[in-house]
């Protein structure tokens, strides 16, 4: 049955995994040599968003672009839901996808089984080679992972993985080697946002 699922565990990475290409575009309005003046507040382009189901928060850098896919297992119909945040001036991909399992599955299978697997698939898929990973949980107590890889291009890619109700949460940020050591603070504020609104 676990090789049964990686066929849709595949399906997900693919589809992340294309968004391992991050454009560096130039800004759209120019840069000003001085700074604001100091009674004027900066504005911030992170937003707090919501999932459409309210089941997650996360800050993302203005409204993401939203990508559903659905896709055809053994198991049934899977939806894949899939956010993606990019600032002009960074080459940096914000991402947030989550996948629900047919409930007997959701219920019946090991959370660690389900994040081994996505980690596996993750690495394979985008032909990287894994630098970190540790066990976490969300805030609100469901089991989860965090990987970082690095693929042949050079892309680093920070990914918090959770298991609750059914669902594989999937929280990432794709970056140069560059953007990843300037906006380390970045990243992990974003990675830290992310808060699951499900009882466990």
């Amino acid at each position: 049955m676990a090789k049964r699922v990686l066929l849709f565990l595949i399906t997900t990475a693919l589809l992340c995994s294309g968004f391992t290409r991050v454009e560096a575009r130039p800004p759209q309005r120019p840069l000003s040599p001085t700074k604001p003046a100091p009674n004027k507040p900066i504005k911030s382009e992170w937003k707090l968003f919501t999932a459409p189901d309210g089941s997650f928060t996360v800050l993302m850098p203005g409204m993401p672009k939203v990508i559903t896919q659905t896709q055809k297992t053994y198991m049934g119909e899977i939806n894949l839901q899939v956010f993606v945040g990019q600032l002009a001036n960074q080459e940096v991909a914000y991402i947030v996808a989550y996948n629900d399992f047919p409930h007997s599955y959701g219920q019946m299978t090991n959370p660690q089984l389900i994040l081994n697997n996505a980690q596996i698939l993750a690495v394979k898929t985008t032909q990287s080679n894994l630098i970190g990973q540790r066990r976490i949980s969300s805030s609100n107590g469901h089991p989860g992972k965090e990987i970082e890889y690095v693929n042949s291009g050079g892309k680093i890619t920070k990914n918090r993985m959770y298991v609750a109700d059914g669902r594989l949460y999937q929280v990432m940020a794709i970056a140069t080697k560059k953007q990843q050591h300037t906006l380390s603070q970045t990243i992990n504020g974003y990675l830290n946002s992310f808060q699951l609104v499900l009882k466990k």
